[in-house]
């Protein structure tokens, strides 16, 4: 039985629990369940605070976990990423009163108010700033108002927030973070090859690849059909079949859906018709 811990609340939750599902794994009903069985996929799901499963997962108790980047990092365990999700992503910054600082080189001496000591910390000693961390919970921007720190180090969306308490993102950004897949560090390759985490995997990159991709499908003359196929490549190649009126083919290929607009508009001013986009509900590569 696979043993998997799944966020229990916050942005990654519902996310989470909607791309398992996609998936084929079952989830649970109510939000107060912690720990649900798949016994037609031999899977069973704990549902943890999202700063947990990292330590959990590091323990060996649980052999794979969903978590932020940001948490993975923070949290310090002995866990790696083995697969990004795609999902609740965020830019961590340095923000400060204007005229502070312009850089991470400004911040020796300072000290950084944030809520993720773990990563600010490995960032300042990896830059070799000499600065110090305090850890706060939550709020972070009132912090220099209060005289607690010079300098905060948040999640920046818009910067809306920042602004509003009068604070400016300088910098590049410490990191971006990003949902994930992790595991223990250290894990034997026989046991790597599990074919429970093997399968699980191939299906979490199938919805990912369904999300990514559209099936275009559309009817061209024989001699457009290099250019036409010039636009729509597919992964290995087109299928391309005969139709029953002589010199017109039928095409279908995976497109990418951020781009199949500007590829009907293209295959319309070549010549194709009948161009339809299906959406991919799940697939293996």
């Amino acid at each position: 039985m696979l043993r998997i811990a799944v966020p229990n609340k916050g942005s990654l939750s519902g996310p989470a629990a909607e791309m398992l599902h996609e998936a084929g794994y079952q989830q649970r009903r109510e939000s107060k369940e912690l720990r649900i069985v798949d016994p037609g996929n031999e899977v069973e799901f704990f549902y943890l605070r999202p700063r947990d499963i990292a330590i959990y997962v590091s323990s060996g108790r649980l052999d794979i976990g969903i978590t932020g980047r940001d948490l993975l990092i923070d949290s310090g365990a002995n866990a790696e990423e083995i697969l990004p999700l795609g999902f609740a992503r965020s830019t961590f910054r340095f923000a400060t009163k204007p005229g502070t600082a312009k850089g991470i080189e400004d911040l020796g001496g300072m000290t950084v108010a944030t809520s993720y000591e773990g990563i600010v910390a490995k960032h300042l000693a990896d830059s070799g700033i000499d600065a110090s961390v305090v850890h706060l919970d939550g709020a972070v921007e009132t912090a220099i108002e209060l005289g607690v720190a010079e300098v905060v180090a948040d999640v920046v969306e818009t910067g809306t927030s920042l602004r509003n308490a009068g604070l400016e993102v300088f910098g590049d950004p410490i990191m971006k973070s990003e949902a994930v897949v992790i595991r223990r560090v250290g894990v034997d390759t026989a046991e790597d090859a599990e074919p429970k985490v093997q399968q699980f995997l191939r299906r979490l990159q199938g919805v990912l690849v369904a999300r990514t991709y559209v099936m275009m499908d559309y009817d061209c003359r024989a001699e457009h059909l290099e250019k036409a196929v010039a636009l729509t490549p597919g992964l290995e190649s087109p299928t391309i079949s005969p139709l029953h009126n002589e010199g017109w083919v039928a095409v279908r290929a995976m497109v990418p859906a951020k781009e199949a607009q500007r590829i009907m508009d293209d295959l319309y001013a070549l010549g194709a018709r009948a161009i339809l986009t299906t959406a991919i509900h799940a697939c293996r590569l």
